[in-house]
């Protein structure tokens, strides 16, 4: 039942947002009593606080799947991209943006994690690039991973980004692009050329 819970506020969560969806609803959409969650979860902070959780993981998963693929790196970022996208429903009420708002423990939380395991992850793709001639040779891997990671959770701060003006697909794609043509060889931009058209 826990896993049943986590997967309904999950979709409820990333359609309508953290601060809307009320633990009536979540019941309702199970089509159990408020009290059967209240066995699993004792309020909506430690619910939110499993779901993040929840989705994080499996995230973590799906990166792990598409590296030991051993793509090249540029095909790699558009995969992980495109997975990410899918777990997160496009962000059509824009998770990250909500919990920093109205659950900042988690957020910050959350973020930790994030910045933990995707800094590594992102470390080993620009090395890789480098390795493979498509990533310029003397950039600073450490520094670009960084910028990176502030980057991509950056273009999700809906005051700067507004979803009415853009949609988390287009402006994740848009960031990608100017995230590798930065660091690129002419062998990388023609990869990066060849992922915009296949994307």
């Amino acid at each position: 039942m826990t896993e049943k819970i986590l997967e309904i506020s999950k979709d409820l969560f990333l359609n309508l947002g953290f601060k809307s969806v009320t633990m009536d609803e979540i019941a309702s959409k199970l089509g159990v009593s408020k009290k059967t969650i209240y066995k699993h979860f004792k309020n909506k902070t430690e619910l939110v606080t499993a779901v993040t959780n929840y989705m994080f993981n499996n995230i973590c998963v799906g990166i792990d799947e598409i590296c030991e693929r051993k793509l090249n790196p540029i095909e790699e970022i558009f995969s992980i991209k495109k997975m990410v996208m899918l777990h997160l429903k496009d962000e059509k009420s824009s998770p990250q943006y909500q919990l920093q708002k109205y659950y900042p423990k988690i957020y910050a939380s959350l973020k930790r994690k994030q910045l933990e395991i995707m800094h590594e992850t992102i470390k080993d793709n620009l090395t890789r690039g480098v390795q493979q001639g498509l990533f310029r040779a003397q950039i600073n891997v450490d520094f670009i991973a960084r910028i990176y990671f502030y980057g991509i959770n950056g273009i999700k701060d809906q005051e700067v980004f507004p979803l009415t003006n853009f949609s988390m697909n287009e402006l994740t794609l848009n960031y990608l692009e100017y995230h590798l043509r930065g660091i690129s060889t002419e062998k990388g931009v023609k990869e990066l050329n060849k992922q915009l058209i296949e994307k």
